[in-house]
């Protein structure tokens, strides 16, 4: 069977197939359908969203993925992008506040210290950094983190104005806009020779903030130890941005791109799974015509987009490449064991987000990003949704999601215990002991007796049920050789019409870094569709690389 999709559309308009309805693929559709092309996308699941979707029971609801909506002017933009006030699609609550933080006990056996409670406003800030910083000699905590910020805020504004709303695709372009290089000597080259603990250090004393001010790498699935301290951004995205809860759940954000997409004319096919992407060479050009569903039927178009998981569709839907065995080799962040619970019963003690630290910080990242493991002592991340939008739970219940970050799958090479899903239960088993106990430990509840509904993902399911390569939770790393050029394009190298969108493709990984991502991407398929190739090749990418290079290492030997 074979279709062009037309699905009573202009066959005049120029159709790009669209696959997966993730952040990416639904923004990217509302993007181009307002452009006036005609979109299709084919989604394998019941619902947009990707990650971002929600698991419902009768009383609960749960976000699959990601819980906090940080970096709000991204969200706003892409709106206005497509004349739409975000306000008549999504509604906000600010999270106040931001993070309930927990320690373990001083002394074993003795009830924990209240959880530091980390917020936007400075005076209520600045009474908790004073409960560990002063007694570790800092004379002026508020101060410091100040400081702190002022430095983050400078990551974060050069970041989003030079790397995040930039098009690295084509080098030489990049580096020849020549406002980039005031920055890089402004901000010491944004910090990447550094670490975000060496610059949480740098700042605080106690080693207890300095843990609470260096987590939020989790939600990149790197380490802070290893990440740039560029990074420290997030913690301006959190304090001087705010950390926000979509009401509803946060899968009503690609729900409101998938609206608008429609809006502007185009189709949303769900429960259908692509198999390959169909593919001719030795023409006057190597191109993709279309896809192939696993039914059989074959979907012809003039562009299509993958925003399935990068690494996987290079390996799964695209013809054999070296390229794509290279891409096997690349760094990968982490990926978790996520346990969904219903709770018949309210657990004051927590609030919307939640920081639970092993008192062995560093261990427990090497035991991740090293080792591939589980920690021995992890540290983990709780939200309570039904604490800020009580649709989430039934009245006097509460709704919990638990992530507790782990190496990703690793095969052959995986330790004992590791090695595939069956033998994984028994790891699983005891870190939902490890959780509940640690929870006990410094809140006082036990949440066993709650657990009324339980919902459980590991490695194994987020590759199979989400085709994230080997369970990366947020692909690939975004460590200093897989960012800007270096991180895999948004067009396909050899077929001239097949792009790509998501986490793992330029610019990164994160929801708002996707939304704004899909900005670059549409321009990009829309110049294709115009006839305006956007690649250069008056210079030798090898010559554009060398001098890049050039200069990064003359501004690196100022500092």
């Amino acid at each position: 069977m074979e279709t062009s999709a037309t699905n009573g559309v202009s066959s005049s308009k120029k159709h790009v197939l669209i696959i997966g309805a993730g952040v990416g693929g639904s923004c990217l559709a509302a993007r181009l359908a307002a452009r006036g092309h005609k979109v299709t996308v084919l989604e394998k699941h019941d619902q947009p969203g990707g990650r971002c979707s929600l698991l419902r029971t009768k009383d609960h609801r749960w976000d699959v993925g990601p819980s906090l909506y940080l970096m709000p002017e991204l969200f706003e933009a892409f709106f206005k992008s497509v004349n739409r006030d975000i306000n008549d699609y999504v509604q906000l609550d600010r999270c106040e506040p931001t993070y309930n933080v927990f320690f373990s006990p001083n002394e074993k056996g003795k009830p924990s210290d209240p959880p530091l409670q980390l917020s936007t406003s400075l005076p209520s800030l600045g009474a908790q950094l004073e409960r560990y910083e002063r007694p570790a000699g800092n004379p002026d905590p508020l101060g410091s983190f100040l400081g702190f910020i002022k430095e983050s805020g400078d990551h974060y504004e050069a970041s989003v104005k030079h790397v995040l709303l930039r098009d690295w695709n084509d080098l030489f372009t990049a580096i020849t806009q020549w406002d980039v290089y005031p920055m890089l000597l402004r901000t010491q080259i944004l910090r990447i020779w550094t670490t975000v603990w060496a610059r949480s250090a740098h700042f605080f004393y106690s080693d207890q903030i300095r843990r609470a001010m260096s987590f939020s790498c989790m939600y990149m699935g790197m380490s802070p130890f290893d990440a740039p301290a560029s990074y420290s951004l997030l913690s301006y995205a959190e304090y001087a941005k705010a950390v926000w809860y979509p009401k509803g759940g946060f899968q009503t954000v690609p729900a409101a791109y998938e609206k608008i997409a429609k809006e502007y004319g185009a189709t949303f096919q769900y429960n259908t799974t692509v198999s390959k992407i169909l593919a001719e060479e030795g023409g006057k050009t190597d191109s993709v015509q279309g896809v192939e569903l696993k039914d059989g039927t074959k979907i012809y178009a003039d562009v299509v987009v993958s925003n399935a998981d990068l690494v996987w569709t290079y390996n799964h839907l695209l013809p054999p490449s070296n390229y794509a065995k290279y891409l096997q080799t690349k760094e990968l962040t982490c990926s978790s064991i996520s346990f969904y619970w219903g709770l018949s019963e309210e657990v004051k003690e927590l609030g919307i987000h939640n920081i639970f630290l092993a008192e062995q910080y560093r261990e427990s990242f090497d035991e991740i990003f090293k080792d591939g493991k589980v920690p021995s002592e992890p540290s983990f991340y709780i939200n309570v949704p039904s604490r800020i939008d009580k649709t989430a739970a039934p009245n006097g219940g509460d709704t919990v999601v638990v992530l507790v970050p782990c190496g990703p799958i690793a095969g052959d090479k995986a330790p004992d215990g590791y090695k595939d899903k069956a033998s994984f239960e028994k790891i699983k088993a005891h870190v939902r002991k490890q959780i509940l106990e640690t929870v006990q430990a410094r809140t006082g509840r036990n949440l066993e007796p709650l657990i009324k509904e339980e919902f459980v993902k590991d490695p194994w399911d987020w590759r199979e049920q989400f085709g994230l390569w080997n369970g990366s939770i947020l692909g690939l790393s975004h460590s200093v050789s897989q960012v800007l050029w270096f991180r895999p394009g948004n067009e396909h190298a050899k077929y001239k019409n097949m792009f790509f969108v998501g986490a793992s493709a330029m610019p990164g990984t994160g929801v708002p870094v996707v939304t704004a991502g899909s900005g670059i991407v549409a321009d990009r398929v829309e110049a294709y569709l115009q006839g305006k190739r956007r690649r250069s090749n008056i210079v030798p990418l090898l010559v554009i690389a060398a001098l890049f290079i050039a200069v990064f290492v003359a501004i690196f030997g100022l500092f």
